[in-house]
């Protein structure tokens, strides 16, 4: 339900869910109950909805099988709680047969609606030359034909919603830069401003990255002294406040800015784009920049990728191509499908300037991506399996060589940038394999070196991540930091977020856990110079394409893998598909 705050949360159990609905509609039988588990579990596994058609004759977790679907369908029509979109009923099940819990119905259509206001053609006639003027300060000549980096930077000018994908290296903060300085050039200086991206760490991230990219850019000081320097998190943009409340800005107190550019939104879940949606002015403009094949969101949806993975993405109308060439030159590829605003919005980067046709991390990722070669990417990545024994010489011959540098820092800045050096990465939390185990044999191994004291829980050195989102300091879940003196006698916690370096006592942090070692989720929006994949000896269905691309692109220079070649090739077959009616509704 969309409030004054934001999105209230749906947060339940399924089989509590199931109860209340129950008791709701006594009548519904087990067709209702079904119904209820469905749609919960659909959003506890980052679903938006449950495809009843998908899951029409499969088994039951705890025994039988959902119903035809058809007789589904029937039987939920008769329900009073289950409704059709628009109707104000707890579950919502729309032509498809998807089935939705009401609010994520309620926040998806929402965002599509806004997203497909934002998308269309709304430059001022006239003003083409002032445009091309803009455009050739900025990207001056080119060897790239076209050069994708200006057709993102234009598509910004001409609607008030657009989308910069591309992998690692491609220029997204390159283009984000220019994207906004040729905005402030075409549509003035009052143009108010703000770049946020999801975690405090990705914030920092792209802080110094545009700092970097506005020193670059060829155009007057006023424009440079009008970009934005300081990278919040979304939380933060939105006035987070205190725990059980949601935003400062929202529908009643829209925010003061006229674009707002939201950086990795891959990992933005639809709960949270709501809200930035529900916060934004009508004539705001939104530029979503990301990666579209990393892995999505934690919570529930998968926005960017339900955007920028439609067929033909890269590709225009023969309306948007004219104007593309006549304002900046470049000869872009033509749609062979219906005319969409929204896909005329969406520019996929794909010139890699940090991994060359040689390097063996682009390589490797290039073979993830499309499945193939398994072999040679296992073979790029060093790929090694082995017992328990020769599992543990290595995790220590890593540890030792990773984070040496980083219990050694003489100051916090010096911590956090080491703890930038080296990361292992986990596919999953529990396990011999999981980030918990693995934590807690790096520290014992550390301690068996005389890095760190044995058996003491804080020490200088100490890498923590938050785990549950702290209100009160302004700490997300996925913060990280690092434990140092600082010169001083006191041990605090020091922080990277999009405001700057923070630290606390340690006494305040409740909800920490050392970080050593991390799930690839938690690791999107960071880079290290290198990284050790550790995969589980099984894993089901936790080991995806998506998580082995996000895991391999993390690193800059080196990556290395510990993972048997079976587990890794069915990984890089299975592709997550997401539930949801964004993509039907959008195109």
């Amino acid at each position: 339900m969309r409030t004054a705050r934001g999105f209230a949360s749906d947060a339940i159990f399924p089989e509590k869910l199931a109860g209340l609905l129950a008791r709701l509609d006594p009548g519904g039988g087990e067709h209702l109950r079904l119904a209820a588990l469905a749609a919960a579990q659909s959003v506890v596994r980052g679903d938006v909805c449950a495809d009843l058609r998908s899951l029409s004759g499969a088994p039951v977790p705890n025994g039988g099988a959902f119903p035809s679907f058809a007789e589904w369908v029937e039987e939920l029509s008769k329900s009073p709680v289950v409704g059709r979109p628009g109707d104000f009923r707890p579950l919502v099940i729309d032509g498809a047969g998807r089935l939705y819990l009401y609010g994520y119905h309620r926040r998806e259509s929402f965002v599509a609606g806004e997203i497909s206001r934002k998308a269309l053609f709304d430059f001022p006639a006239g003003r083409e030359c002032e445009l091309s003027a803009a455009l050739a300060s900025l990207f001056g000549k080119s060897s790239d034909s076209p050069d994708l980096q200006r057709v993102a930077a234009l598509n910004s000018a001409l609607r008030r919603f657009s989308v910069i994908s591309g992998g690692p290296g491609t220029g997204k903060t390159y283009t984000v830069a220019r994207a906004a300085a040729l905005l402030l050039m075409v549509y003035g200086e009052n143009l108010k401003m703000a770049v946020c991206a999801p975690t405090g760490k990705a914030a920092g991230r792209l802080g110094e990255a545009l700092s970097g990219a506005v020193e670059s850019l060829e155009c007057p000081e006023w424009v440079k002294e009008r970009l934005p320097r300081e990278v919040f998190t979304i939380h933060r943009l939105l006035g987070m406040g205190r725990e059980g409340e949601r935003f400062r800005f929202n529908a009643n107190n829209p925010l003061p800015h006229d674009v707002v550019v939201v950086d990795e939104a891959s990992m933005v879940d639809l709960t949270l784009m709501a809200d930035l949606f529900a916060a934004l002015g009508r004539d705001a403009r939104v530029i979503l920049s990301g990666d579209r094949d990393q892995l999505s969101s934690v919570e529930a949806g998968a926005l960017l990728g339900d955007i920028a993975s439609v067929p033909e993405a890269a590709a225009y109308s023969p309306q948007a191509a004219s104007f593309i060439k006549e304002a900046a030159g470049d000869e872009v590829n033509l749609c062979s499908l219906p005319s969409s605003p929204l896909r005329d919005s969406v520019t996929i980067l794909e010139k890699s300037r940090r991994f060359s046709s040689a390097s063996a991390i682009g390589r490797a990722a290039r073979a993830i991506l499309t499945g193939g070669e398994c072999d040679e990417a296992y073979r790029l990545l060093g790929g090694f399996f082995g017992g328990s024994r020769e599992f543990g010489e290595m995790l220590a011959e890593k540890a030792l060589a990773g984070y040496e540098l980083l219990l050694e820092a003489s100051s916090p800045v010096e911590a956090l940038s080491a703890l930038n050096s080296f990361r292992v990465l986990c596919a999953v939390r529990k396990g011999p394999r999981g980030v918990e185990a693995l934590n807690l044999a790096i520290e014992r191994a550390l301690a068996r070196r005389g890095l760190i004291p044995e058996g003491r829980e804080w020490y200088s050195g100490r890498p923590v991540m938050v785990t549950v989102n702290d209100y009160s300091l302004g700490l997300m879940n996925g913060d990280v930091g690092v434990a140092h003196h600082g010169g001083g006698k006191e041990l605090r916690v020091w922080f990277e977020t999009g405001g700057g370096v923070r630290s606390f006592s340690p006494a305040r942090l409740a909800n920490i856990e050392s970080v050593y070692a991390m799930t690839v989720h938690k690791s999107q929006g960071s880079e290290f110079r290198g990284v050790w994949l550790v995969l589980p000896d099984s894993a089901g269905e936790m080991v995806t394409r998506e998580l082995l691309y996000t895991a391999v692109t993390r690193a800059k220079e080196e990556v290395s893998l510990w993972a048997s070649p079976e587990l890794f090739a069915q990984g890089a077959q299975r592709v997550t598909a997401r539930s949801s009616g964004l993509k039907d509704a959008l195109f």
